[in-house]
């Protein structure tokens, strides 16, 4: 068990990120092994087609059996959202003596796989040199898996982070960790609180001391990662939620009306094909950043469409703490037929 000491001036400090390069190393676990989230297997068989030339046995083999990654791959983000390259940059830094022991670590107890036993037995230059190499396919794996998805992947991130504000709004650190994961436990001890990850593979407990706490959202995470050691700044890559809707379909048409027609594609060349979406989801309260993410556009053009459906009177609109919530108005019920679509 891994347990954070968290002080009033740590959980004021307690910020968000996101790491591309997290998210791209995570995958590695869905690539190698399809069973470890169903929920996965619809971007798993689209990218497998269009991973042609890349070495993939290596890019597997950075994952053990235990599903464990080195930890050299995943560098705590810097900044909000920092560029996949950025992180790529940090990750070329690190000294040979670190990449050999994160690999080795990774897969203790079992020995290296063959993809990386040979150049991590050499000496210093094998071992950078198979650093390297890592660092370009994962830029290749990048392009070709990830980037293409990235735009939705982070809208279901922001959508989470979202949620978990509200949350810690509305009830402080316990209601903020209390669905977040299993794994995390909160504990309050007098002028603090102790936030416990248990079913960690090391065990250490250690004071924030005002270094605050960074949480990072993850679509391919199936469980909590803090990190490796007491030494390093309290952090926590989590498992978001909404991952379950990342790669649905778009909504089947509805059923017909009483003339025949679907009353949503009639919509269609009254208010257009987006606002129609809108409103077809609308059937319950959402805020901008979750009909962005079900939309997979951008929070502002859904702001601008809003906008236009609420001066008509087609939507209402109310605050609920920090979020706006919108839902269709009765002139909007009318005009859907009453019907909703999409999964929450």
């Amino acid at each position: 068990m891994i347990s954070f000491e968290l002080g009033v001036e740590d959980l004021a400090d307690t910020r968000f990120a996101l790491s591309p390069l997290g998210e791209t190393v995570l995958s590695l676990r869905v690539l190698r092994d399809p069973g470890v989230s169903p929920l996965h297997l619809p971007w798993r068989s689209a990218v497998l087609g269009r991973l042609g030339g890349l070495d993939t046995a290596l890019l597997t083999a950075l994952v053990a059996d235990r599903l464990t990654l080195p930890d050299f791959l995943t560098p705590r983000p810097a900044v909000f959202e920092p560029d996949f390259e950025a992180e790529l940059a940090v990750v070329r830094r690190t000294p040979a003596g670190l990449v050999s022991r994160d690999l080795a670590a990774a897969h203790a107890p079992d020995p290296l796989p063959e993809p990386l036993r040979a150049a991590a037995a050499g000496g210093e230059g094998s071992v950078l040199a198979l650093r390297d190499r890592i660092c370009v396919l994962l830029h290749r794996y990048w392009e070709a898996a990830v980037r293409p998805a990235w735009p939705q992947i982070r809208l279901v991130a922001e959508a989470d982070m979202t949620y978990r504000a509200r949350q810690l709004a509305r009830g402080g650190a316990r209601l903020l960790f209390s669905d977040m994961h299993p794994q995390l436990r909160w504990e309050d001890a007098g002028s603090r609180g102790v936030l416990h990850v248990d079913r960690t593979i090391k065990s250490f407990r250690t004071a924030a001391s005002g270094r605050g706490m960074l949480l990072v959202p993850s679509v391919f995470a199936h469980k909590c990662a803090p990190p490796v050691g007491p030494a390093e700044p309290p952090s926590l890559l989590y498992p978001c939620r909404g991952v379950a809707t990342l790669w649905e379909p778009e909504p089947a048409a509805g059923p017909a009306g009483p003339s025949g027609q679907d009353p949503r594609a009639a919509l269609v060349p009254l208010i257009g094909a987006a606002r129609t979406r809108l409103l077809v989801l609308l059937a319950e309260p959402l805020a901008t950043v979750e009909l962005a993410r079900r939309l997979r556009v951008t929070p502002s053009a859904v702001s601008q469409h809003l906008g236009v459906l609420y001066a008509a009177g087609l939507v209402d609109r109310a605050r609920d703490g920090r979020r706006v919530l919108y839902r269709r108005s009765p002139l909007g019920d009318g005009l859907t037929g009453g019907r909703g679509g999409g999964a929450s």
